[in-house]
């Protein structure tokens, strides 16, 4: 495969002493109920829907990503799916939130994109994201890609805010679009008030620096980020490399069992740190799900 190579080329590049610092213990670790297992279905379905053309997610005719939340208002959607990832905003009453929603990418794409060794960190735009540290540095393709929409997408979040009064917006993404979707729930806070919000995304890269991790559990009220068996993408770009998870993950075992794994890159082995050491110990196929049943994709 492709971007195996630059997998070998990435390894090579780390130092033989390192290894993952143990963050948390793994009797600090827990396992969800049924029930906390199950109320992430509709954002599950709203992250899979991501990938419809934007004709189907405007009029809610995307089939049965669209019909498992029949309630769902559209606002605004767009993208091409090449030079920008699809995207949509809108409203579900029966959640009380507005969506904002990212599509992902191939796999073996985004794969190629996180193990290339030139991986660079830039600062964030100071326009965008006024008043956050210049330490702060995020993968610069992904900063790069929120960019596109971000306008756009704020644009259409205050329309639903306006039109429904809502008072919480949730962000949601896969892979890619998981990593776009982080980016907007640090972006929106800055510019839009009187309203909650949190993040539910699934097979999350590593989007920044340690300092990056630190801004999001310190003023991103809520984020959960769902990782599926030996998926490789949530391990990448690398923590040698200077990224970092922010809180919030629950990994799937394999086992099925959903695991809360508290802090930042936990390094149990019932969560994905620990779980997956390396990338030739990763299963590709996983990255996609299921995820309580439900695989991304229209």
């Amino acid at each position: 495969m492709a971007f195996l190579s630059a997998l070998a080329a990435l390894v090579a590049l780390l130092p033989p002493a390192f290894a993952a610092p143990a963050l948390e213990t793994r009797t600090s670790i827990s396992a969800l109920s049924t029930s906390q297992i199950e109320a992430f279905k509709p954002f599950t379905h709203y992250a899979s829907t991501a990938y419809c053309q934007p004709s189907t997610t405007l009029t809610w005719s995307c089939g049965a990503n669209c019909q498992a939340n029949p309630s769902f208002e559209p606002i605004a959607s767009g993208g091409d799916g090449s030079d920008t990832q699809f995207w949509y905003v809108g409203y579900d009453p029966a959640l009380a939130t507005v969506i904002v929603a990212h599509q992902g990418t191939d796999t073996s794409e985004i794969l190629a994109d996180l193990t290339d060794a030139d991986i660079v960190r830039g600062k964030l735009d100071s326009t965008l994201f006024p008043g956050v540290s210049s330490s702060v540095t995020v993968h610069e393709g992904f900063r790069d890609e929120q960019a596109k929409t971000a306008t756009t997408i704020l644009a259409a979040v205050n329309t639903a805010i306006s039109k429904f009064g809502a008072k919480q917006v949730t962000t949601v993404g896969h892979s890619l679009g998981a990593a776009i979707s982080l980016l907007d729930a640090v972006y929106l806070p800055l510019h839009l008030s009187g309203v909650s919000f949190k993040s539910v995304l699934y097979g999350l890269p590593r989007v920044g620096n340690g300092d990056f991790a630190d801004y999001v559990d310190a003023h991103v009220s809520s984020v959960t980020h769902i990782n599926n068996k030996e998926d490789p993408v949530p391990i990448l770009p690398g923590m040698f490399l200077g990224f970092h998870h922010p809180s919030g993950e629950v990994h799937i075992t394999d086992s099925s069992v959903w695991e809360s794994c508290p802090g930042q890159d936990n390094d149990s082995d019932l969560c994905i740190v620990g779980d997956v050491p390396n990338v030739f110990d990763s299963t590709e196929s996983d990255h996609d799900g299921p995820y309580d049943g439900v695989t991304m994709g229209c």
